[in-house]
């Protein structure tokens, strides 16, 4: 893979460069950049494959680069030091990113997805979505890019009404009864979309609080949704959730 280095820090840029020496993978370091404008500059020149691009520069964001860019057809890792919810915007939104100081087993392991993606996934898509995330970071709605073994989606996560465990497997049951299933585990939703209104109510089961159309107390407790599914209710969240129902 040919790589280039995006960063206004020198230090930084050495410190990427020094690591990728030892990186498992055939890598080529062909040009180093500091700014929008230089970065422009080799991205057009070199063509990579990879790019490791900063996001505040002297003269810009490494957002502002990549929207200047006519095609972008090369694979992107983001070097950033942003606070939570930028992070939690590229977790959303399916694109890599490491955090400065850089941590060479995740540098390694980023580089290691680079590698093994065949097509760029539609980075195109995946960079609306970051970028709407970005631009609407108190906004509760959020565009979540799920994956499947045919196609990318981006779905607004208050169009979510609830995902179901499905043996390492998450279902995503949508509005207008859409299902999605993507090979992921409920639990790294669960931690995503923790404070987006979800709530987890038993192993199987996460659901969006404003679809919950009431609760039984037949059969020991459960939650029936707009969506007219009915959904247990662990016995160690009942006092919990309970307590959640009466502040909605």
């Amino acid at each position: 893979m040919k790589v280039i280095i995006i960063d206004d820090e020198a230090r930084a840029r050495k410190s990427i460069a020094d690591l990728l020496k030892f990186s498992p993978q055939d890598i080529s370091l062909v040009a180093e950049a500091e700014s929008v404008a230089s970065g422009f500059a080799v991205i057009t020149t070199h063509k990579p494959d990879l790019i490791f691009l900063d996001i505040n520069m002297p003269d810009g964001t490494g957002f502002d680069l990549l929207k200047k860019l006519d095609n972008i057809n090369f694979k992107i890792i983001f070097i950033t030091a942003y606070e939570e919810y930028a992070v939690q915007a590229f977790e959303f939104s399916a694109i890599d990113y490491i955090l400065k100081p850089v941590d060479p087993t995740k540098l390694f392991e980023a580089i290691n997805r680079a590698h093994q993606l065949v097509e760029q996934e539609n980075i195109s898509l995946k960079l609306n979505a970051l970028f709407a995330n970005l631009e609407n970071s108190a906004s509760e709605n959020k565009k979540l890019i799920l994956k499947t073994s045919e196609s990318i989606y981006v779905v607004n996560t208050d169009d979510i009404i609830r995902c179901e465990s499905d043996a390492g497997y998450t279902q995503f049951y949508l509005l207008d009864d859409k299902r999605i299933i993507v090979s992921c585990n409920l639990k790294d939703y669960e931690e995503m979309l923790d404070g987006y209104g979800f709530y987890r109510i038993h192993q199987s089961h996460l659901i969006n609080l404003k679809y919950i159309d009431h609760y039984s107390k037949t059969e020991g407790g459960a939650v029936v949704m707009k969506d007219n599914s009915e959904l247990p209710v662990a016995r160690r969240k009942k006092e919990s959730f309970l307590k959640l129902l009466e502040m909605i």
